[in-house]
């Protein structure tokens, strides 16, 4: 088990920039950020002390690079049962986004930095209001009905994910039943762009995730960090 060490800040650039400096068990945490990153470059919008910015130092050495390639997974299933209390039917979206009724409500960006992975996490939490661009796909806990504060939900979060840490580094398969019932994508019509130009594409019925982390759509995997997936 993980204890946690909390540092906060009121604005950053960037929490995961943050955790850079940080050591295995150091959480950053902001008001707000000026530069708040998703996958693939992706800005995160979130008003000032609304929503959960979080980023924590995990330690990966020792581990194989395809073990750890899978932390993206692991982090969204500990949000999912961190907040399981607070709202049902949660589904992780392959690779690190956890949808509530279809909408965005976490978004999971992990990077490695030497010896050590930076899980960062972004919870809609107070907010309930969005931007235009994102307005029709993203909700917050408040709008499903939950009075959780932010320290809240940060708490339930960091407790949860000192757990699945704890069973995920024995591998993989060790969270992977837990996961199952919870692919968002699994049994739908999916489309995969490869990053990779050359790449091919994948589209078809969504087998779900697979006990490597990757993704079977149409009979042909695809891993995190090489497709942007997109329902049709």
């Amino acid at each position: 088990m993980v204890n946690w060490r909390i540092a906060h800040v009121e604005e950053t650039e960037s929490t995961n920039l943050l955790a850079r400096t940080g050591r295995p068990g150091d959480v950053f945490t902001a008001d707000y950020q000026t530069a708040g990153r998703g996958r693939l470059d992706h800005r995160w919008l979130a008003e000032r002390g609304q929503n959960l910015m979080m980023s924590a130092v995990i330690d990966v050495v020792g581990l194989e690079a395809e073990h750890a390639a899978t932390l993206p997974l692991a982090v969204g299933l500990a949000v999912v049962e961190g907040l399981r209390d607070k709202v049902a039917n949660l589904r992780l979206k392959w690779p690190n986004d956890v949808l509530a009724g279809g909408r965005k409500l976490v978004g999971i960006l992990c990077e490695r930095h030497g010896d050590n992975a930076i899980a960062g996490i972004g919870v809609n939490v107070r907010q309930r209001e969005f931007p235009s661009e994102i307005a029709d796909r993203a909700t917050s806990l408040a709008l499903l009905g939950s009075d959780a504060s932010v320290a809240e939900v940060r708490d339930m979060v960091l407790g949860s994910l000192s757990q699945v840490i704890a069973t995920w580094r024995s591998g993989f398969a060790a969270i992977y039943p837990r996961l199952r019932p919870i692919d968002y994508l699994a049994g739908r019509n999916v489309a995969i762009r490869q990053l990779d130009d050359a790449a091919p594409s994948a589209s078809g019925i969504c087998g779900g995730i697979q006990p490597d982390g990757s993704l079977l759509v149409g009979g042909q995997l695809v891993w995190a960090g090489e497709a942007h997936v997109a329902e049709f």
